[in-house]
């Protein structure tokens, strides 16, 4: 449905697996690894169900091995987190009571966690 919606968010190419994502080449968690072994932070609403929270976790979660070949520590939390509670290192993740949005609290987490890893 999503990529009907919104279709200027999507190239036509992925649109194209909306009727069978699993033959997608590639999954979220394959393009957070690339991210390694720099730190990444991932976001959810417990209500945006578009976005898939509990599955953006388990991709942020996937990924984290990738960082542990760099000898760096990636979400190791094991089950999907309480809302409104930060964890993981050097791959962060939250998920935020609500729907889509953005909100002050997301801003807060993204903060503290580029304060975490840049501030020198």
């Amino acid at each position: 449905n999503i990529t009907t919606a919104f279709p200027h968010w999507f190239t036509p190419t992925y649109a194209g697996y909306a009727d069978d994502p699993a033959h997608c080449p590639v999954d979220q968690h394959q393009l957070i690894a690339l991210i390694a072994p720099r730190a990444v932070y991932v976001a959810s609403a417990s209500q945006d169900t578009w976005a898939d929270p509990e599955g953006e976790f388990l991709a942020a979660r996937a990924a984290s091995p990738v960082w542990r070949l760099f000898g760096r520590e990636g979400l190791d939390f094991e089950s999907w987190p309480a809302a409104n509670l930060p964890v993981g290192v050097f791959v962060g993740y939250h998920v935020r009571a609500g729907g889509h949005d953005l909100t002050a609290y997301d801003w807060e987490q993204y903060l503290a966690f580029a304060e975490r890893h840049w501030r020198r």
